[in-house]
């Protein structure tokens, strides 16, 4: 145990923080390559009467495996409040990467009918369980290992993560779109950067089985019941309070980084490259504000860059939206600056605010389940709704006012909590 503690409190190595972020990566390469693939995928799996009634199905199976997150988050919450940080990050990584490699080995429809699209709901229902817990796994063991003035930066690992992931499954989708006729796309091409993903995985695994133990797991009382059921009994308003402080970053990200490249193209007009080249720059910009952002938090306080971001977004997101809307490929690059600007400040300071606002005990359990439930509910569902919004209300600008709506609840949320940037994570 003293080696353990010892090895803990050494400063925050590189290779730590990659290994912490690189999860997140393998997770968001394979959710963003399906989201981009998404109007194929439909059409494959999910042969309907209607390109939009394809795609509905295709953005619902994207959905049902954010469902699976609150019960992924539950058992990997188990392990991480009773057995360590660590065991949480080494099996997740392994766990994620199967499902990914499997959907690039499925037939399709027209091969062996309607258990195609079967086999796909269970590999996304499978994909979800095994990232219940990587995301909030990693924010923990970044925000337990930093110390108290840099926790706000360095659990941004796992933000970056995501966004490395996002821009990788834009980029390989980018790739395969310039490389391979549009037939050859939709006959084989989707499929490769799905096997692509597994290597991912085993990266991750190698990073993260020498991992040391953190502070707060060593620290932390086990409770007497399952972590769980100690979660529900005595701290669910803790967990509404993470489902709230996220629903900004859930909805905006999901709505600017993962449907944006499908709305520019399937409502707006832009070709595919102009809406692959307008995602790509957003994600290196959103990258580069949540660096920034989460370093502002710590030297500010998590609150003030909160509420601005929020208060930004709800000012700025209909405006921008109808820009966009202009169809004009350097208006629409422009406005995706705007909101990676304003996303990534929010979504910088998250992580560490909701690990701060959680007992040591069930701190794993409990930002999994908050974070699971936002995700599930919220963020998952975002593309989904967002097109059944727009085919039922005949309006184009619905991801603004989802958006607004969104960050109206989590500026209340963050107006409700005790500024927490120098609490000690024991």
């Amino acid at each position: 145990m003293s080696d353990q503690t010892n090895a803990s409190s050494s400063p925050t190595s590189r290779r730590t923080v990659i290994a912490g972020a690189i999860g997140n990566v393998l997770e968001w390469y394979d959710f963003a390559v399906y989201a981009f693939f998404a109007g194929t995928i439909g059409r494959l799996f999910f042969p309907q009467s209607s390109e939009v009634d394809s795609l509905i199905a295709a953005f619902g199976v994207f959905a049902a495996g954010y469902l699976m997150r609150p019960l992924g988050g539950i058992v990997f919450g188990h392990i991480g409040d009773r057995y360590g940080r660590k065991p949480v990050l080494v099996l997740s990584t392994l766990a994620m990467a199967v499902p990914t490699f499997a959907v690039g080995l499925l037939p399709t429809a027209a091969q062996i009918g309607p258990v195609a699209a079967v086999l796909l709901v269970v590999l996304r229902l499978l994909q979800g369980l095994a990232i219940g817990g990587e995301y909030t796994g990693s924010v923990v063991y970044m925000a337990e290992r930093a110390a108290p003035k840099k926790r706000g930066l360095l659990c941004t690992a796992s933000i970056l993560g995501a966004g490395i992931g996002t821009l990788m499954g834009s980029a390989a989708a980018d790739l395969i779109n310039a490389v391979l006729p549009s037939d050859a796309v939709d006959s084989w091409g989707w499929r490769l950067p799905f096997l692509a993903g597994a290597s991912v995985g085993v990266v991750g695994w190698y990073l993260r089985r020498n991992l040391p133990e953190t502070r707060g797991a060593l620290a932390a009382q086990v409770p007497s019941r399952p972590p769980f059921v100690e979660t529900i009994a005595k701290h669910w308003r803790t967990v509404l309070r993470v489902v709230g402080l996220n629903l900004m970053h859930a909805v905006s990200f999901f709505m600017i980084f993962v449907f944006m490249k499908t709305y520019l193209h399937e409502f707006v007009g832009l070709t595919e490259f102009q809406a692959l080249t307008i995602s790509t720059v957003g994600l290196v910009v959103l990258m580069l504000v949540t660096l920034a952002s989460g370093a502002l938090s710590d030297h500010f306080g998590r609150k003030p860059v909160l509420i601005g971001s929020a208060i930004a977004a709800i000012l700025f997101a209909y405006p921008l939206l109808m820009l966009i809307n202009l169809a004009v490929f350097w208006i629409a690059l422009a406005c995706q600056f705007a909101f990676a600007m304003i996303v990534g400040t929010y979504s910088g300071t998250v992580p560490a605010t909701m690990c701060e606002c959680v007992p040591g005990h069930v701190r794993v359990t409990g930002t999994s389940l908050g974070y699971n439930l936002c995700m599930a509910v919220f963020g998952g569902t975002t593309p989904m709704i967002t097109v059944i919004l727009i085919k039922v209300t005949g309006t184009d600008m619905t991801p603004a006012f989802y958006i607004m709506l969104a960050a109206a609840i989590s500026l209340l949320v963050v107006l409700s909590i005790k500024e927490p940037s120098r609490k000690v994570l024991d």
